[in-house]
C-alpha cells in the first residue's frame, strides 16, 4: 500500500526537531532525515510514536 504524496509532504518526525521523513514503500517505513528513527506504516497508517520507533541497525 502506498501513502498519499500530499500526506508525505506534511509528515515530520514527532521529536522536537520535526525533520522531514523519507518513505520506503517496499519496507513500509518512514525514516527521519535527522535522527534516523524508523517508523512503521501499518495498514497504510504511519505510526509516529517515539516509543515504537526503532533505530538503524548498529545505532544506539
Amino acid at each position: 500500500m502506498s501513502l498519499d504524496t500530499q500526506l508525505l509532504e506534511i509528515l515530520a518526525c514527532p521529536d522536537t526537531h520535526h525533520a522531514p521523513l523519507d518513505y520506503d514503500a517496499a519496507a513500509e517505513t518512514l525514516t527521519c532525515t535527522e535522527c534516523g528513527r524508523i517508523f512503521e506504516v501499518r495498514d497504510g497508517i504511519p505510526v509516529l510514536l517515539l516509543d515504537e520507533a526503532r533505530t538503524r541497525e548498529g545505532e544506539k
